[in-house]
């Protein structure tokens, strides 16, 4: 053995119980290089904007383009979910529901790539490794594609040093000859500001592309002078994406309509700057007719009831909204100003509380976050969703001016607000029975699984037993009265501790109505007190409890082929539906 063997093996052995043994050196990692790892990247996520006539600040395309930015780039895709982040996209990856269409974001892996390719120095590559490149046609492309329709406001114009300022633009005609349904939807900012040297700084940050329009309502208006039902268009923010409405539910804009600016915030970017917003509009073909209905999903904290001390940090503002019909919930859409820094989502269904999502914030870029459409939410009337602000009021915020000052509730970014945004799909009994039952068989559901998003989902289907046993009693109520209400009924209702299931039958007793019912936990009953209101049927009866009798009172409303039902048992409701 030579000796340099010898010192090798003497360095790479160690005795351990009488035992030798040896370690070996791991093999060296393979070099990261721009061509082979991180070019890939930033044409999936970063090209889109990073490039001659987008909103970037520099292009991302060559490596002499992206090597002076390397440390930078590293340094703005390690913040994940935070302010800052690039490319931009603030939803937390550990909490909630994980599924979106619009996902531009990084993984893991490929933030560690370009940390490791930033610190080994950022080499170049084997040229050959490289993959060609993007065809972008122009610089001013429509993430929706070529509009079928471009409605434009009219011009407006704030100066560098200007406070914030909202209020109306004038409304403007789309041109429409004929009904249409939208099936994408695209406002962009088009102004001179970038061409423009900054006159000043400090103050607020500037929003994303120097645009000065920090968000707006824009609301289609009908021949009539009113607002088109179910809306059209998204609430504008800075750095908002486009949107592709559910194929189902497209939004109708219909012939010799009007787009009307309602409430339009105004924020200057330190340059004297003139521009005009481009509605784009991309239409389902001709004949098309929705499916659903789609609407709008608000969660708003009044603004009085906003308080945020100066420099104050973690400071967590809510509101709640109880669901008046069933909903598949299409976008998660958070709304603050310049002190937001974190939003979440909850929804509360009986007893149990779940986090649907959260994200990060940052004033200066917002998004709308589209559900995947087999993990969009699936919630049934009476779910209570439940919005959380996380607010920032410190020189660690960016966005926020002046820390030192109090912030309450109001329209101007130094004010704030604390909403959800959202976007939905309003759904019958019946559609939504479906759509939960589409889930469960898509997710291969059985028993009480949790789905994230769908309460229902993990519940089996109602098997609860008839009253076996019980005969049914005539009532005082003729059954020529009540013959739509006859029959074998399952009701399935949401009570403020769960779901509670019921057995029904509805039978002719000598010409007059009897009922039994049957509740796992409140036993059977046959029913004798029952009532024709208007077009109810009302069932009172009392059930056994540990603290005595306890009076119950059922009203069914027929419904199609099922029936709405609600059971008061004094302290509260429990809603649901009955199906033969």
């Amino acid at each position: 053995m030579s000796t340099l063997w010898k010192r090798l093996v003497a360095r790479a052995c160690f005795v351990v119980a009488g035992a030798v043994v040896v370690a070996w050196p791991a093999p060296a990692a393979a070099e990261v290089t721009y061509t082979k790892d991180i070019a890939p990247i930033l044409q999936r996520s970063c090209e889109q904007c990073h490039r001659p006539g987008q909103v970037a600040p520099m292009p991302l395309r060559t490596f002499e383009e992206v090597r002076p930015y390397a440390r930078a780039i590293k340094n703005r895709t390690a913040l994940r979910d935070r302010m800052g982040v690039m490319p931009p996209w603030m939803l937390e990856k550990n909490i909630g529901i994980q599924g979106f269409k619009n996902d531009r974001s990084l993984s893991d892996d490929e933030i560690q790539l370009i940390a490791d390719w930033a610190d080994s120095g950022a080499p170049r590559g084997n040229p050959a490794d490289l993959p060609p490149p993007l065809d972008w046609a122009s610089g001013d492309e429509w993430t929706i594609g070529e509009p079928d329709l471009i409605v434009k406001s009219k011009p407006f114009s704030v100066e560098a040093e200007a406070p914030d300022w909202w209020g109306a633009f004038e409304t403007v005609p789309t041109g429409m000859t004929e009904d249409r349904y939208i099936a994408a939807y695209e406002l962009r900012e088009i102004n001179d500001g970038r061409e423009k040297e900054a006159e000043y700084e400090g103050g607020a940050a500037f929003s994303a592309s120097l645009g000065v329009v920090h968000h707006g309502t824009v609301t289609v208006l009908g021949s009539d002078g009113r607002p088109v039902p179910g809306g059209c268009c998204p609430i504008h923010e800075a750095g908002r994406n486009a949107d592709v409405f559910d194929a189902e539910a497209g939004k109708l804009l219909p012939a010799d309509s009007n787009l009307m600016f309602a409430s339009i915030h105004l924020h200057a970017n330190g340059r004297d700057t003139t521009g005009h917003l481009e509605i784009g509009f991309k239409f389902h073909p001709r004949g098309y007719q929705p499916k659903f209905n789609s609407t709008g999903l608000m969660v708003v904290t009044n603004h009085d009831l906003i308080d945020i001390p100066g420099g104050a940090s973690n400071v967590m503002i809510d509101a709640s909204h109880v669901l008046q019909e069933n909903l598949k919930v299409t976008v998660f859409e958070p709304h603050m100003h310049a002190a937001g820094v974190r939003f979440c989502l909850e929804a509360v269904y009986g007893t149990v509380t779940e986090t649907l999502n959260c994200a990060g914030y940052d004033h200066s870029w917002v998004l709308g976050y589209a559900y995947e459409d087999d993990v969009a939410p699936l919630l049934p009337k009476g779910t209570i969703l439940r919005v959380i602000g996380t607010y920032d009021n410190t020189r660690a915020n960016r966005n926020v001016v002046d820390p030192r000052n109090w912030q309450g509730g109001g329209h101007r970014s130094v004010d704030n607000m604390n909403l959800l945004l959202g976007q939905g799909i309003s759904l019958t009994d019946e559609q939504f029975a479906e759509a939960v039952a589409e889930r469960r068989e898509k997710l291969g559901v059985t028993g009480r699984q949790v789905v994230v998003g769908c309460p229902t989902c993990g519940q089996p289907a109602a098997t609860v037993a008839p009253a076996g046993g019980l005969v049914a009693a005539p009532s005082l109520l003729d059954i020529a009265d009540a013959e739509a209400f006859a029959g074998t009924w399952t009701i399935d209702l949401a009570g403020p501790a769960g779901p509670l299931l019921f057995a029904l039958d509805v039978s002719d007793v000598n010409g007059k109505v009897g009922a039994t019912l049957n509740n796992d936990i409140l036993g059977s009953a046959a029913v004798t007190d029952i009532t024709r209101n208007g077009d109810d049927l009302t069932l009172s009866w009392e059930a056994s409890s540990p603290q005595g009798a306890l009076p119950l009172t059922m009203t069914l409303t027929p419904n199609g082929d099922a029936m709405q039902a609600v059971l008061d048992f004094g302290e509260g409701e429990a809603e649901g539906t009955a199906t033969r």
